[in-house]
């Protein structure tokens, strides 16, 4: 059986945090910015985590 490859979209978007989790970025940051707040803008620079739905699919994907 050949070796699984890892996902080359997926390993660009996500990382992987010390405890094993996914850590992605915020969506809605590269256009129709005059609209939103400066709040909602400061808000999007910080990474969130992958739920816990999603994350077995992505693991896989990244061969983890």
């Amino acid at each position: 059986m050949p070796k699984m490859k890892t996902h080359s979209g997926t390993k660009k978007r996500f990382k992987v945090t010390g405890s094993g989790k996914l850590k992605r970025f915020r969506t809605g940051t590269s256009h129709l910015l005059r609209k939103k707040t400066k709040k909602q803008k400061l808000a999007l620079r910080h990474p969130a985590l992958v739920s816990k739905a999603d994350s077995p699919r992505l693991k896989r994907l990244l061969c983890i």
